[in-house]
């Protein structure tokens, strides 16, 4: 199979094309190795070759799951691949090798995925960018000037670029939508619960959550199905959907409340360009029948903001301090980035009382917003601040860090502490050619909802031939 046949397929479509013996996985794989080889030393996008794996991985005599032959790349984040490293994007853990496999890649693998690497993110995944010191710089297959986003920002630039039609990706505070807007693709973070972390914890006080960046809406229901299942143990549980997400993409949402906003959550104001995509969208949903008006997003935001820094800085420094008794020596500022040394150094700080206090805040936040969806069905505003930003903005002044921390990604880390399904959707692109998404929130346990929703989107103003010019 050449490239061009492979780029025009999702991975639905590839694994039909194997079930019906027109392609084989061998053949696939060897085809997303050389698209690799090709282009991976522009972007950087995947930063542990597993090919080896793969290839051995395809010689199997028996085939099944719904993505069966696929190749798909695992994140270097959350996802333990038995044998291999998950650095975490930190040299801390550069040489961590998993005993066993995550949940998730048991249900990878069960479905018929070929894992042939890993992808780039920055340490402990704490920056909206993808700059880290240990696996180097990833940029963007739209503008290799600019960030392909993070933390899943290698996860959405192999995308992007071609690689695989669909990657690993996990979200702590917009990090499978942060990257999947900035480098035009579907984004879908399902709500709290829905999939297992095991064998591990809740991450960041259950704001993170895994799942997929994809080109196509049917990729990511697909991905959902096969790894929604809960496993023993698990802190948080969601009825199972009434049906497989992947019917869902083809139903009809009926007619929808919508209430839009073109607020910054998080900051002063959008990039005009932006906010005029959150308009326009407004304006397309209404198009399609439904009821779009403008609303006020409640709900104390500073308040959630501090206490959801607390969560994540003491998180970080359980993680360290962990690290520190296992090795027998503490972690070092010369063994971390300063980012992450300066939120060790907070997380070490906090008390018990101010991490329950922040905890109280984070759900009297979820609270408020559900207010909202009792009234609307779903909400629409930016995903992002801007469209994608050069390559070390976000770090050049650290005085100015914050600031254009927020001004780039005010409006995703909000749900991750309500708990809310949110999905962006590539629905509009800026005058110099960088993607635009736009961001789609449901009740708390509705990804069916959204996922016809975007099916409808996607049938209205298609984007998956719209491919980045690398």
């Amino acid at each position: 199979m050449n490239f061009e046949e492979y780029r025009k397929q999702d991975a639905v479509g590839l694994a039909a094309m194997v079930s019906k013996g027109d392609v084989s996985p061998s053949e696939l794989l060897e085809t997303a190795v050389a698209r690799m080889v090709a282009v991976n030393p522009k972007i950087n996008a995947v930063t542990m070759d597993l090919t080896e794996w793969g290839r051995q991985d395809v010689k199997r005599d028996i085939w099944g799951g719904p993505m069966a032959g696929v190749p798909f790349l695992l994140k270097d984040l959350g996802a333990q691949l038995a044998g291999s490293p998950t650095t975490a994007g930190s040299a801390v853990f550069r040489d961590a090798t998993a005993a066993a496999d995550s949940a998730i890649t048991t249900a990878y693998k069960d479905a018929g995925l070929v894992l042939f690497g890993k992808t780039n993110t920055p340490e402990f995944g704490l920056m909206p960018v993808t700059e880290p010191a240990l696996l180097g710089v990833c940029r963007n297959p739209w503008d290799t000037g600019r960030t392909p986003g993070g933390s899943s920002g290698g996860a959405a630039a192999a995308v992007a670029a071609g690689i695989v039609p669909a990657a690993h990706a996990s979200d702590g505070g917009g990090s499978i939508r942060t990257p999947a807007s900035a480098c035009g693709l579907f984004g879908m973070k399902p709500s709290r619960g829905r999939v297992s972390f095991a064998p591990m914890g809740e991450g960041w006080g259950g704001a993170s959550i895994q799942h997929a960046v994809t080109r196509s809406v049917r990729d990511s229901a697909a991905l959902l199905d096969a790894v929604c299942q809960p496993q023993p143990g698990d802190p948080y549980f969601l009825a199972p959907p009434e049906r497989p997400y992947a019917e869902e993409v083809r139903r009809d949402p009926g007619k929808l409340a919508i209430g839009f906003t073109t607020a910054a959550l998080a900051s002063d104001s959008l990039d005009p360009e932006c906010a005029a995509a959150v308009l326009d969208a407004a304006k397309l949903c209404e198009g399609l029948g439904h009821m779009v008006e403008e609303v006020r997003v409640p709900g104390d935001l500073a308040a959630m903001q501090q206490g959801a820094g607390d969560v994540i800085a003491a998180s970080i420094a359980a993680t360290l301090d962990a690290e520190g008794e296992r090795r027998g020596r503490p972690v070092t500022d010369g063994d971390v980035e300063m980012l992450t040394w300066l939120m060790y150094q907070r997380g070490k700080q906090i008390s018990g009382a101010a991490y329950v206090r922040g905890l109280a805040a984070i759900h009297a936040y979820g609270r408020a917003m559900a207010g909202l969806f009792q009234q609307y069905d779903v909400l629409l505003l930016s995903t992002l601040g801007s469209p994608a930003i050069p390559v070390g903005h976000l770090t050049e002044d650290p005085r100015e860090y914050t600031k254009r921390l927020f001004k780039f990604m005010p409006n995703t880390q909000a749900f991750n502490n309500t708990g809310q399904p949110a999905m962006t959707v590539p629905l509009a692109w800026s005058q110099g050619g960088l993607p635009i998404g736009i961001q789609f929130v449901g009740r708390m346990g509705d990804e069916a909802l959204l996922f016809r929703l975007a099916g409808q989107l996607e049938q209205t103003r298609p984007w998956f031939d719209r491919v980045a010019p690398l």
